[in-house]
């Protein structure tokens, strides 16, 4: 699977570009160029979204592209006097589209597709789907659902008024902003997934605690403070045994000649003494 996977990517990247415009759109370029980069992965096709008009056979039943005439095609905002210009051309059926970025891309193992899958859903992509096909190929493909599409003409006759295209072009223009703000997010999320996953792959040591920071000069200093004041503690506790030890003799003494007690008999502190 590896050696395959190697060798589909440069296949891939090497081939010549099919599409009709032959390269990829410069709104894009980063997060192509971020993926490609990738030992796990490599891009297959995309979009970086569009707003599209399409003349269709009037004998059609649906509009496709082998059986249509692009009238105009932008990969930014447009403007309404394009777009009517544009439907003037038209003979059949015209309809309006904005298609939302597109991605597909090839994964080396199905934890990566994962990855993948997950940032596209998190940065808004929630039509983003996975497969895995008959000869073991991974694809995510990273898709959205914002987009529009709304027939205009019918056998070259308009059916709208003007008011309803700069209100459709308002529309799509709108959609193209949105789309814009998720590739954004994508991309930095996917910049994010792709950093975090290296680190973890990395297996970095958490740092050590204060204690362990400290050079050896320093953590015996440390050592030699805390010995220091456990004997001076020590010596006090030793020091007041003996002051009520002294104070208690010299009552014992005084309390014999006045004959109040028998002196023999052990105070209570003497008795505690004992486990001192």
């Amino acid at each position: 699977m590896e050696k395959s996977f190697s060798q589909w990517k440069k296949q891939c990247l090497n081939k010549l570009d099919l599409s009709k415009k032959g390269s990829v759109d410069e709104d894009i370029v980063h997060v192509v160029s971020l993926l490609n980069s990738c030992e796990e992965y490599f891009t297959t096709s995309s979009c970086s979204g569009r707003v599209i008009l399409t003349d269709g056979a009037p004998e059609s039943s649906a509009v496709q592209k082998q059986n249509c005439v692009w009238l105009f095609v932008s990969h930014h905002k447009c403007k309404c006097d394009e777009l009517t210009s544009a439907l003037a051309k038209s003979t059949g059926d015209a309809v309006l589209k904005f298609e939302p970025f597109v991605l597909h891309v090839q994964c080396r193992r199905l934890e990566d597709a994962q990855l993948m899958h997950s940032v596209a859903v998190n940065s808004g992509f929630r039509n983003s789907g996975l497969t895995v096909s008959k000869t073991g190929k991974i694809i995510t493909a990273v898709r959205s659902t914002h987009g529009l599409e709304v027939p205009l003409s019918h056998q070259g006759k308009l059916l709208v008024e003007q008011d309803y295209i700069d209100f459709l072009t308002q529309t799509a223009n709108q959609k193209m902003e949105e789309n814009l703000r998720r590739i954004h997010r994508f991309y930095q999320n996917l910049q994010a997934a792709l950093t975090a996953e290296k680190l973890q792959k990395l297996q970095i040591p958490d740092p050590p605690n204060s204690q362990e920071l400290k050079d050896p000069s320093q953590r015996l200093e440390t050592e030699k403070g805390e010995k220091g004041e456990e004997d001076e503690e020590e010596k006090r506790s030793k020091s007041s045994v003996y002051k009520r030890r002294r104070k208690r003799g010299q009552q014992n003494q005084t309390v014999g000649r006045h004959g109040d007690r028998d002196s023999s008999v052990p105070e209570l502190d003497d008795c505690l003494d004992l486990f001192t």
